[in-house]
């Protein structure tokens, strides 16, 4: 089990955009450190009002957005739009090459978490998919809200292209508890409040753990409650 601390990625920051890496991406390289498991990328953003990412290309690539505050702006070359918000999950496969911008118009920050991983074919085409998990999130259950894995076949919110790949949310009251999956890779990501790990204490916001051989470590919500992202991936 492997901890990792909000303040000890490498962090991006100018006058529009703060991001928070927990894999090398950009400008930073660490060959000790190029993802995890199927996961590439994982960014913790915030982008002030009135700016974003302007147009650019993305190849073979399934790419998960979920909105903690405000809103999200996309637009891609297929012609697909929408808004993405908190308890709306996001889905877009770039697959032989897409090219789409990522903007906020609203007059408050918005806060998203954008993860990539590697999909089980490439130059597929390019698709789009978002729904609505808000109501299913009120259980203060793992929610499976962007999965390939095929026991998710009817149960997920959107597909991926990625069979040994499933993205859970869960929101939970204070004192609350999950199990995380049992599976040969499991990244825990402490979105908003705090937590409590099994066999490795107390995780705040942005926090997260890399767990080789899950075997189902209990999460437990802190006095705010909490809410997490559990990627569960057998490769």
């Amino acid at each position: 089990m492997d901890i990792r601390r909000a303040d000890d990625r490498f962090r991006t920051q100018n006058e529009w955009l703060d991001s928070r890496h927990s894999f090398s991406f950009g400008p930073y390289y660490d060959p000790a450190n190029v993802g995890f498991g199927l996961l590439m990328v994982h960014n913790d953003e915030v982008v002030a009002p009135g700016t974003g990412f302007d147009t650019h290309p993305h190849q073979d690539l399934e790419i998960v957005t979920w909105v903690l505050r405000g809103a999200l702006v996309h637009q891609d070359s297929e012609g697909h739009s929408g808004i993405v918000y908190p308890g709306l999950a996001q889905r877009m496969s770039a697959g032989s090459g897409i090219q789409h911008s990522e903007r906020n118009d609203a007059g408050e920050p918005v806060r998203y978490v954008q993860m990539w991983v590697r999909p089980d074919e490439v130059d597929l085409d390019p698709t789009y998919q978002q729904a609505e998990v808000d109501d299913s999130l009120a259980a203060g259950e793992l929610v499976p809200i962007a999965s390939g894995l095929p026991k998710h076949a009817t149960t997920a919110a959107i597909r991926i292209n990625q069979r040994k790949a499933g993205l859970y949310a869960a929101r939970l009251s204070p004192g609350q508890a999950i199990q995380l999956p049992r599976a040969p890779y499991v990244h825990l990501f402490v979105a908003l409040g705090t937590i409590t790990l099994e066999g490795a204490g107390d995780l705040g916001t942005a926090d997260a753990a890399r767990v080789v051989a899950s075997d189902g470590q209990l999460v437990t919500a802190g006095p705010e409650g909490a809410e997490v992202l559990v990627w569960e991936m057998l490769a």
